[in-house]
């Protein structure tokens, strides 16, 4: 399956195994992965296994998830998925973009495409997104593609430290 989506600055298109050296740059790097609860990746084979499970995600008919990459000019910059439910009523976004491209309003270009991607194209009723309470730029995108805080009291423990903090759940139903 092949899916783009387009944006006024930035191509989104299926993120696979062929994007191993850009994705591990970002996905490798502690700072660049501070506050994503499954990275940073702590080495190139483990990004290499991600990228094989994305690829094959990506050959089935009804995928569970869809990770995109998000190229500007033709450079790939990061990244946007959304995960389904095992109901496919409900879509957890999330993104990530190389820190070299923070501030520039990518991140909230990309997940609202993606946010219309998963409200218009996979139909579903309901949008969910998670950040740590100290990321304000994620909390402003969630803002921005108009989801809205749905839940500050949530724990999150990250998965390559031995650290716990705060959550915040924003949510945006569709509107039909």
């Amino acid at each position: 399956m092949y899916i783009e989506l387009k944006t006024d600055r930035l191509r989104l298109r299926p993120l696979g195994f062929a994007d191993l050296e850009t994705v591990h740059i970002y996905a490798g790097d502690p700072d660049n992965a501070r506050y994503m609860m499954f990275l940073p990746k702590e080495s190139k084979a483990e990004t290499a296994r991600f990228l094989t499970e994305v690829s094959a995600e990506w050959e089935k008919e009804s995928p569970s998830f869809y990770e995109f990459a998000v190229l500007l000019d033709g450079t790939l910059i990061g990244a946007v998925s959304v995960y389904l439910d095992d109901t496919r009523t409900e879509g957890e976004l999330g993104w990530i973009l190389n820190k070299r491209y923070w501030g520039h309003g990518y991140a909230a270009e990309s997940a609202a495409a993606l946010r219309d991607f998963a409200l218009h194209t996979l139909k579903l009723p309901r949008l969910v997104a998670h950040c740590d309470a100290r990321n304000a730029a994620s909390a402003r995108v969630m803002e921005k593609i108009g989801m809205a805080l749905e839940d500050d009291t949530g724990m999150r423990q990250y998965q390559s430290r031995p650290e716990t903090a705060r959550e915040l759940r924003y949510a945006l139903v569709r509107a039909d």
